[in-house]
């Protein structure tokens, strides 16, 4: 019988919790392990006022998902608990959005939730519960290496991979962690989810972020960090005001439509400087960036990262979830750890991820990565000229 878990000993004498949020990944994943014999318990976190939620397709973690959590649990015949993280979500999570948008970020909630929720808390719970690792339905793999320890790699399935929302796991976590889809495509899953009889298998896979269900964050924001509102300037590269706006919160960079301003040329947001409540707009070629500053590095590669480092390491990262990995080196400055990109990208936003690849496709192994606190050009004059030059 097939062992997706990697663990020693008979799997009816290992127990394994599952976190179950009530859609197939999640739900395949339990019935899986389940079938191997494996001793599973679910758990299904509330991490907000459901009742709250709508029911409109691609809304995640609506009301209806923990009560298909509990029917599967039901159906395959485990134990399932639901566990009230409402006000852990929201201090980690919630509250750490709408910050980040008031700072002129653009954060990722989704990684906050993983490290802060699932692979802090929820894995506590875990080894409480006597469980000998915590799975979940992400599409991303584990793998043992010669030394005993683990990493991790992109999915088999390249258009599910979900590495860019796990580079902040610690080795520690990851040690725990299992991800039994990794090696599996989405039609593989679904198949499965048929095969095990679960009423899930043909549920539509959530879009939007789980505690923004109307898709409209502004919102909440808005509500949270009234500041963000505010009103304020929009400025091309020499400051000069060519617009005003309601709010940053509206804004992120690389952003051309709905600026409201009307010039010969395109124009997109090139920063946001939250302090002064300025938009700052300028051509696309303003938008490329070598430079990336990171904050809070998380180093899943081999050896402690400060003694590797040397004159930098080579390797590929992806500044955005949708975005291919580049090329670039990675360097600890006086500021920092620092990432010179050789080619250069668009659209770099703070508050975004900057996950580190040892390969630029197929199946790489997740080196790390940090978060984005600022990026420039090699040639910052190259990309300050006027407005004026860039409309002619």
């Amino acid at each position: 019988m097939r062992n997706s878990l990697d663990l020693e000993g008979r799997p009816e004498d290992t127990r394994v919790v599952v976190a179950m949020s009530g859609g197939v990944d999640s739900s395949v994943t339990a019935a899986l392990l389940k079938s191997e014999g494996y001793d599973v318990v679910g758990i299904t976190l509330q991490l907000y006022d459901h009742g709250a939620a709508t029911h409109r397709k691609g809304a995640c973690c609506a009301g209806r998902d923990i009560h298909d959590a509990r029917n599967v649990a039901e159906r395959i015949g485990i134990p399932h608990y639901v566990l009230d993280y409402e006000s852990r979500f929201r201090e980690s999570v919630i509250d750490n959005f709408a910050d980040s948008y008031a700072l002129g970020e653009t954060p990722v909630p989704c990684i906050e939730c993983n490290r802060a929720i699932k692979f802090r808390d929820l894995l506590a719970t875990a080894r409480e519960l006597g469980a000998a690792v915590l799975a979940t339905g992400h599409y991303v793999a584990s793998r043992r290496l010669a030394d005993g320890s683990r990493a991790m790699v992109c999915a088999a399935d390249a258009d599910r991979d979900q590495s860019y929302f796990l580079f902040a796991t610690t080795r520690e976590q990851l040690d725990y962690l299992r991800f039994p889809l990794g090696d599996m495509t989405k039609p593989q899953v679904r198949e499965l989810a048929r095969r095990f009889g679960l009423e899930i298998a043909d549920k539509q896979d959530s879009q939007d972020i789980c505690f923004v269900p109307t898709g409209r964050y502004t919102d909440i924001i808005s509500r949270l960090k009234p500041t963000a509102v505010a009103p304020g300037d929009i400025v091309d590269l020499d400051g000069k005001v060519i617009g005003h706006h309601q709010g940053i919160v509206h804004f992120t960079v690389g952003q051309r439509k709905g600026l409201g301003i009307a010039t010969g040329a395109p124009l997109y947001v090139v920063r946001l400087d939250a302090a002064s409540r300025r938009v700052v707009v300028g051509p696309r070629e303003a938008l490329r960036m070598d430079r990336i500053l990171l904050r809070d590095v998380n180093w899943l590669g081999d050896g402690a990262l400060d003694r590797v480092i040397g004159e930098g390491i080579e390797m590929f990262v992806r500044v955005r979830s949708t975005r291919a990995p580049q090329l670039a080196w990675l360097r600890k400055t006086d500021r920092g750890y620092e990432v010179e990109l050789v080619v250069g990208e668009e659209g770099v936003s703070p508050g975004q991820a900057c996950v580190f690849y040892d390969a630029p496709s197929g199946r790489a192994r997740v080196l790390g990565g940090g978060f984005i606190k600022s990026a420039a050009a090699r040639n910052v004059a190259a990309t300050a000229r006027p407005l004026a030059e860039a409309v002619r």
